[in-house]
């Protein structure tokens, strides 16, 4: 495929695993291509109705957002050039599903620990801590999440049944400082929601538009 020499560099979207206490990257994830379509939801965190009328403005903290979208995974141009790409000839695009798979996996260094330690006669296994996944759209959106919604449809396969185009269809929740506090993994949604902030600033409207010659 040829573009022009001139033609703007094209980011890419995706997940970066980090360390939830001191933010190091950890794994990075990057989308083969960017999904078409982004639907993101906005749940506000009010006061409950039937309260205080002089509680009707107040929120009680940001809203839980989250995020859906598909992406695409395809190894065909890759298999046309095979000695470029020996890893696609011999297992298809298992690698880039399994680095999106295992977001969602405890390790399996940490399951044998827990079963050790279970073995051991411990009494509480404590929950085991996973990386914190960011997702990437842009670098005015970096927000830590959580994955709620996970599924994977395999569409196409090598004469060794390995997947060669699937589609991963994903759905993240925003977790903010309600979630993190206001720690390192707090920061960043922080800096996320002063993004909002600071575009928001950029929206101009007037009442003239509204046939509006002020509001009393």
């Amino acid at each position: 495929m040829t573009t022009f020499p001139n033609s703007p560099r094209l980011l890419k979207a995706g997940i970066v695993l980090v360390d939830p206490d001191n933010g190091t990257p950890l794994r990075i994830i990057t989308l083969q291509y960017n999904p078409e379509t982004l639907s993101r939801s906005l749940q506000p965190q009010a006061v409950k109705e039937g309260g205080d009328r002089s509680e009707a403005t107040r929120l009680t903290g940001p809203p839980v957002e989250t995020f859906k979208f598909d992406a695409e995974i395809d190894a065909t141009d890759q298999l046309e050039f095979p000695d470029q790409n020996p890893v696609a000839v011999q297992v298809g695009i298992q690698p880039q599903l399994s680095a999106l798979e295992t977001i969602v996996y405890p390790s399996s260094e940490q399951l044998l620990t827990n079963n050790r330690n279970a073995d051991q006669g411990m009494l509480e296994i404590l929950p085991m801590i996973a990386p914190l996944p960011l997702f990437v759209w842009s670098k005015k959106r970096v927000v830590p999440v959580r994955i709620t919604d996970f599924s994977i449809t395999e569409e196409a396969f090598d004469t060794s049944l390995n997947p060669i185009r699937a589609k991963v269809s994903l759905g993240l929740r925003v977790l903010s400082v309600t979630d993190l506090g206001f720690n390192k993994a707090g920061s960043l949604f922080m800096t996320y929601q002063q993004n909002k902030e600071q575009m928001a600033g950029l929206a101009r409207g007037a009442l003239s538009l509204m046939g509006l010659g002020g509001i009393s």
